[in-house]
């Protein structure tokens, strides 16, 4: 599937999202340039507003009166992209109460089941509702009725209520990036009734997996029970006493033919074949992750020191190279977690390293794009851990690049991937350390058919649901007159063969 394959299901349309598809830097002259941002979500929904004229409207990533000019920036910027950027502007206190403080102290660690990690200061919550006021102004003032505006993640879950209150009727919908947490989970936050009736706000409602969908449902059921939910599928409706909100499931993908095109270029392959000549008759295990305590990377390297302990035959077989791209490094609990991880790298090889083999190759910093797919193509194994994560498009980017077809995955049953991937990729418990290393020695000793089996299956469902099939459904389901027309996607059918290690 491609871009050409979304049919102009919606009018205009407007994209709302904490960050501007633009990365503001200062060059050394003291002016302002304008990078285009990476992601999934640039390179999704970009060609969808370049076809109709659209808008993007979020945070330019500046505080309040840092950068004179900042519209024409943005108009110079978007000058031949067919739409339109228009920023919202936020105070040094708003980003920090906002941003920092309710967003990622108690909506992050409490969406991801840790909520030992919250901080539910009342002074974050009145911050989120004055910036999603903010936010809601800025598209009030650029919006039209025939407009659709489509809101994304988990900072503005309140822009539709706070529109709503303003008057503006136009259709909206909202999609969740990162996980929606079980009832029990859900009723510790204090505004826990202000969110569901927030979010329930928009016209549709999407979540990456069938799993997080169901939860919000169970908290609508419980906590809000006037209101009655019916259908079956992909797509179900709740029913309001005055109107009617839809709820989907829309398993976010990748780009899936830009990444194997990518990594099957000459720049690529030559990189790959340095890596492998650098660490010569290896089985390279990847990690890739942001810094973040959801990544579970700690227990990933606790599994690998156990792999180690327990199997001696993969000493001087394997290699793990584990990449951690730098994030909130300001913030204690992070700064914490990156002094864990270089003790835990330096006990681990101190007790293992022999002579011609260490067994850990730490990389902490980001990855130029080029070299990132130069990894996944020299790596066999991808070990991709986390304790929760909303879907883990690093899983699909490793098999998209895996052209060779001969590699293994290595997926934790709590990432949103593993709904999608459970045919093919080696399922494990991240909390189980001992089930973790026995799968890590099952993948280096897995036949080369096997592996090309499970790769295969892996690569078809990632390039049919990619990227594009992700918008054009969402798109769909809005305006969608029968939700028969949405059935549970084949691969998200619970499957009778049990293959988690």
């Amino acid at each position: 599937m491609n871009d050409s394959s979304i049919e102009p299901s919606v009018n205009r349309l407007v994209v709302v999202s904490n960050r501007l598809p633009f990365v503001l830097s200062a060059e050394a002259d003291g002016r302002w340039a304008l990078k285009p941002g990476s992601g999934g979500l640039v390179s999704a929904i970009a060609p969808v507003l370049r076809n109709r004229g659209g808008m993007w409207i979020g945070w330019p990533g500046s505080a309040e009166n840092e950068i004179d000019d900042l519209e024409n920036i943005l108009a110079r910027a978007t000058k031949n992209s067919g739409y339109t950027l228009k920023p919202v502007i936020l105070t040094t206190e708003e980003k920090e109460k906002f941003y920092h403080g309710f967003s990622n102290e108690v909506i992050w660690p409490l969406f991801h089941d840790l909520h030992s990690h919250c901080n539910f200061n009342p002074s974050y919550w009145h911050a989120y509702q004055k910036v999603n006021r903010k936010f809601a102004q800025v598209i009030a003032r650029n919006s039209k009725q025939d407009d659709f505006i489509w809101v994304h993640d988990y900072h503005l879950m309140n822009v539709a209520m706070e529109l709503h209150q303003m008057g503006i009727q136009s259709k909206m919908g909202f999609f969740l990036h990162i996980p929606f947490p079980p009832l029990d989970i859900f009723v510790k936050l204090p505004w826990r009734f202000q969110l569901l009736h927030a979010l329930l706000e928009y016209n549709l409602i999407g979540f990456q997996t069938p799993r997080d969908r169901r939860n919000f449902i169970q908290c609508i059921r419980i906590l809000i029970p006037d209101i009655s939910i019916v259908g079956k599928g992909q797509v179900v409706t709740a029913r309001l006493p005055q109107r009617e909100v839809r709820i989907g499931a829309f398993p976010i993908g990748i780009d899936f033919n830009e990444f194997a095109k990518k990594a099957s270029t000459e720049e690529v392959a030559e990189k790959a074949r340095r890596l492998h000549r650098d660490l010569p008759n290896r089985e390279i295990i990847l990690g890739v992750d942001r810094l973040d305590y959801t990544k579970g990377i700690c227990h990933r390297f606790e599994a690998f020191r156990h792999a180690l302990m327990r199997f001696p035959d993969l000493h001087h077989k394997v290699t793990l190279i584990q990449v951690v791209v730098p994030s909130r490094e300001d913030i204690p609990k992070y700064h914490d977690l990156k002094m864990e991880l270089e003790r835990l790298v330096g006990e681990i090889n101190g007790q293992f390293t022999q002579s011609g083999w260490v067994p850990i190759h730490y990389i902490f910093r980001s990855l130029e794009r080029t070299e990132l797919l130069a990894y996944y193509r020299t790596s066999e194994i991808a070990l991709i851990t986390p304790l929760k994560d909303g879907m883990n498009l690093v899983a699909k980017e490793f098999c998209a690049a895996s052209i060779e077809e001969d590699c293994v995955l290595i997926l934790s049953e709590f990432a949103g991937a593993a709904a999608q991937l459970q045919r093919g990729a080696l399922l494990v418990n991240p909390y189980n350390v001992e089930g973790v290393a026995e799968a890590i020695h099952y993948a280096v000793n897995m036949s080369k058919e096997e592996r090309r089996v499970r790769m295969r299956k892996l690569r078809r469902s990632i390039r049919e649901y990619d990227i594009f099939w992700w918008v054009d459904s969402f798109l769909r389901a809005v305006i969608a007159k029968d939700l028969s027309d949405f059935p549970a996607p084949e691969e998200y059918i619970p499957q009778t063969e049990q293959i988690t290690l």
